[in-house]
């Protein structure tokens, strides 16, 4: 699950690559060192690694953009104050045509068993975040599964293969046509442990990319 990226090949384009980890990392490093705050801790507080971490600090790994929305209530900033630098730069336009088509969809690498598919224009500020998942069968050099959580609920359809679900100390094998509904605060993430290829939808609430209102009372 990593660092979303969009393209538009008209008008509407919305990019933001995987070489943006470097410059949310950097903003990440600095808000931390302004509250004073050991990497250690930050670790601590967020649930990751201390060696994810200081990888995503430094731009050479991506993150989850759950993984980023628990750094940012850690570190008491909303999510889109991390990206904010990069809007200013990136022109949104509303696209006539509200149907997110098939032939649209970019994939993001989140790992390098899964890819990520955003089922939504960029421009849409929905409470709703519709996510389609390919996991590829396990590599030689398997990567370890950071469990995360964050706010909100999620809901997660298998659409083809079979999956592994982690929901905190519970293990559960989920096949096509299963599905759940779980509180997102739960630590949790799951794989494909099969030779075959595996399909998921997920949907989180609220929607992590979502922008707080202006008039959002304090």
């Amino acid at each position: 699950m990593d660092i979303i990226e969009y393209s538009g090949q008209e008008q509407g384009e919305w990019r933001i690559r995987m070489n943006t980890s470097t410059a949310i990392g950097a903003k990440v490093k600095s808000l931390r060192i302004g509250k004073e705050m050991t990497i250690k801790q930050l670790s601590e507080a967020c649930g990751l690694s201390v060696g994810f971490l200081s990888q995503f600090e430094r731009g050479i790994s991506s993150i989850a953009i759950d993984s980023l929305e628990t750094i940012a209530n850690v570190l008491e900033v909303p999510l889109s104050e991390l990206f904010m630098e990069m809007e200013n730069e990136i022109r949104i336009e509303e696209p006539e045509d509200p149907i997110m088509h098939g032939m649209e969809l970019i994939p993001s690498k989140a790992s390098t068993q899964m890819y990520q598919y955003i089922l939504k224009h960029p421009h849409t500020d929905y409470a709703l975040l519709p996510r389609l998942y390919t996991l590829l069968p396990p590599s030689e050099d398997e990567e370890i599964l950071e469990m995360y959580s964050h706010k909100g609920e999620e809901f997660l359809f298998v659409l083809e293969g079979t999956i592994t679900l982690y929901l905190e100390d519970r293990k559960y094998v989920m096949y096509p046509g299963d599905s759940i509904h779980f509180n997102s605060s739960k630590r949790h993430n799951w794989t494909n442990k099969t030779t075959r290829i595996a399909r998921i939808l997920t949907v989180n609430s609220p929607n992590p990319l979502k922008k707080k209102e202006e008039s959002e009372e304090t």
